[in-house]
């Protein structure tokens, strides 16, 4: 028995109107700027009626290739490798960065005295579902990226500074935990995404219409 449409989440529903969305535009059905018009207000809508309506002119849904694109796209990078190695970054009237593809431990800690600390989850290759970070920031400054399918609990004890946490989440039940702890002392802590959760649905449509462009030349 199929479930009446205002009685489904709407999260799921808004999912599966972005998937046709992205589906229909990799496949050329609609415009660029028809795709970012509608993503918009897929984003933006209240109601399952208004996202249904969205979509109800494009007949193409997405398949199971285009699923399991998906999942490469969103889920987190997994390593099978095991290690208990903890990672230390300093910066004492400096600047210290790790970023790129790089493995993470199951512990984290940066010590920051009047210096700055980028330290990018963006690319990085979990081990662990759970991943605790331990920040001692004093007069200095922290930024943190992290991608949109990891989870952040954030436990910073703040005096005197800033803690910001700007981060989403996609696919949390698959996604690792990230757990902040420690103090920021006259300084200042930020935690955010380096591309909107729009900016990561336009760049996979546009590798999809790409992918699909290449396979219709042969």
């Amino acid at each position: 028995m199929t479930v009446k449409l205002e009685d489904r989440p709407i999260e799921q529903v808004r999912e599966q109107v972005i998937d046709q969305l992205i589906y229909n535009y990799s496949h050329a059905v609609i415009s660029a700027e028809a795709f970012e018009r509608r993503l918009d207000q897929a984003m933006e809508a209240q109601d399952n009626q208004s996202l249904i309506d969205l979509v109800s002119d494009l007949e193409l849904t997405a398949d199971s290739s285009y699923q399991w694109e998906k999942r490469a796209q969103f889920s987190p990078n997994y390593s099978n490798k095991s290690s208990d190695e903890t990672l230390h970054l300093r910066s004492i009237l400096g600047s210290n960065e790790r970023s790129g593809q790089w493995v993470v431990p199951k512990e984290i800690h940066l010590t920051n005295l009047l210096g700055a600390i980028e330290l990018d989850f963006t690319d990085a290759i979990f081990q662990h579902q759970n991943i605790t970070l331990h920040v001692n920031c004093l007069l200095g400054s922290d930024q943190i990226y992290v991608p949109e399918h990891v989870n952040v609990v954030s436990k910073l004890f703040s005096i005197i500074g800033s803690v910001e946490n700007t981060s989403v989440s996609l696919n949390k039940q698959q996604g690792p935990t990230i757990t902040i702890e420690g103090k920021v002392v006259l300084g200042s802590v930020e935690i955010k995404i380096k591309r909107t959760i729009k900016e990561k649905f336009v760049s996979f449509a546009n590798s999809l219409k790409t992918s699909w462009q290449e396979m219709n030349k042969h």
